[in-house]
């Protein structure tokens, strides 16, 4: 069963409840933007300052010389953790190029 929520006090933008929880409660960020040669031992480094690293994964390309493809995956231990690695890391400066992070899609 799928719940929405009124904005505005106007049906013509309502937004699922289920899709906006799992937006805010997660621990696993998605980063874009990475230069091709972030590795996750640099990519956990960053964020480590913020939170426990649980899992990184930055996405490779099998056909070239196994450089990342400018994306990757950051687990923490906790939904508090990502939230502020989210918000001190969006938009910083890493290995030479301005990095984005997002919350991670379920799926």
């Amino acid at each position: 069963m799928m719940r929405c929520w009124r904005v505005k006090d106007s049906w013509a933008a309502i937004i699922p409840a289920r899709r906006l929880w799992l937006r805010h409660a997660c621990s696993k960020l998605f980063v874009v933007g990475l230069s091709y040669d972030t590795n996750e031992i640099a990519l956990r480094d960053a964020f480590a300052e913020h939170g426990e690293v649980v899992e990184v994964k930055v996405i490779c390309d099998r056909s070239t010389t196994s450089k990342s493809k400018g994306y990757g995956f950051i687990q923490f231990s906790s939904e508090k953790e990502a939230t502020i690695a989210l918000q001190k890391m969006d938009g910083e400066f890493l290995d030479g190029r301005y990095i984005r992070v997002h919350y991670a899609n379920k799926g």
